[in-house]
C-alpha cells in the first residue's frame, strides 16, 4: 500500500455495509478517504468511530449518485479542496422489493438503474477525467457488482426484479470501460468485485438466514478491495467473485 498513502479514494455508499468497511480500511491503511452517501449522520458517525489520526484524513459529502449534477458538484470539490480523485470505489447501489410484472412500480424499477448503472458511470466518469487533467496514469476504478451481474440465481419466492439487469450492465460496463481507458492511452485500472450474499442493509437478512443462506461479510469485500489496488502496475484483476462456503446457487 505504500504507493497509496496520503493518495485520494472515493468511496460511494459509504454510510453502512461495505462502503463503510472500505472507508475504514483505507484510512486505516494511510490513505485520504472520502465516504459519499446519502445519510451525513451516518457518515458522521462514521468519522467519530476513527482513531484521530484516521479521522483527520476521512472526509464525507452527502451525495445522491442518482443526480448527476450532484456527481459533478461533488467530484469538483474533491478537486479543488483534495487535489483529485486517485481511487474511485463505486459501491452505491439498491435493492427494491417488488417485481418487474408489479403493476405501479416504475418509479422503483427506475431508481435501480438511475443508482445502480447511471450512478456509476457519471462517478466513474467524473473520477477518470479528474485524473485525464492530473495526468495521474496510475489510478484506480472498483465496481462492487454481484454475482447476479452473471446468472440469476433461483431464489424461492424471491425476486431480483431489476436488480439483476442492472448488475448484468455493470458486467458489460466494466469492459466497455476497459476498452475506453485503454483507447486513451491511460494505465489506470477497472476492476469488477462480484460477491455473493452479503450481510448488508440492502437483504433481507431474516429471510435468508431461515433458508440457510450462508453470508459473506462487508469486511470480506473490503479485503478483497484492498488486494486488488495493491497489484503490481502490470497486473489488472477484471472480474473477481467472491462466494461464501457453502453458498446454494
Amino acid at each position: 500500500m505504500d504507493r497509496w498513502l496520503n493518495r485520494v479514494a472515493v468511496v460511494t455508499g459509504a454510510s453502512s455495509g461495505i462502503g463503510a468497511a472500505c472507508c475504514k480500511d483505507l484510512v486505516g491503511k494511510g490513505m485520504v478517504v472520502v465516504g459519499l452517501a446519502r445519510r451525513e449522520n451516518r457518515l458522521q458517525e462514521l468519522k467519530a468511530e476513527l482513531p484521530s489520526d484516521q479521522a483527520a484524513r476521512f472526509h464525507f459529502r452527502t451525495c445522491d449518485v442518482s443526480v448527476e449534477q450532484q456527481v459533478i458538484d461533488t467530484f469538483a470539490w474533491i478537486d479543488k479542496e483534495l487535489g483529485g480523485t486517485d481511487v474511485l470505489i463505486n459501491n452505491a447501489g439498491i435493492v427494491r422489493h417488488t417485481q418487474i410484472i408489479s403493476e405501479g412500480n416504475g418509479a422503483d424499477l427506475r431508481a435501480t438503474l438511475d443508482t445502480n448503472v447511471l450512478g456509476v458511470s457519471w462517478c466513474t466518469r467524473e473520477a477518470f477525467l479528474s485524473m485525464e487533467r492530473r495526468q495521474i496514469n496510475d489510478g484506480h476504478i472498483l465496481i462492487v457488482n454481484s454475482v447476479a451481474g452473471h446468472q440469476v440465481p433461483i431464489m424461492p419466492q424471491m425476486s431480483f426484479n431489476m436488480y439483476a439487469p442492472s448488475k448484468h450492465a455493470i458486467t458489460a460496463l466494466t469492459e466497455v470501460l476497459r476498452q475506453e481507458f485503454l483507447n486513451k492511452g491511460t494505465k489506470t485500472k477497472i476492476t469488477s468485485i462480484s460477491p455473493g450474499v452479503v450481510d448488508t442493509e440492502i437483504i433481507d437478512k431474516d429471510k435468508l438466514s431461515a433458508l440457510g443462506f450462508p453470508m459473506l461479510r462487508s469486511e470480506d469485500i473490503a479485503d478483497a478491495i484492498t488486494y486488488c489496488i495493491q497489484t503490481p502496475p502490470n497486473v489488472q484483476i477484471h472480474e473477481l467473485t467472491i462466494r461464501p462456503v457453502g453458498e446454494k446457487f
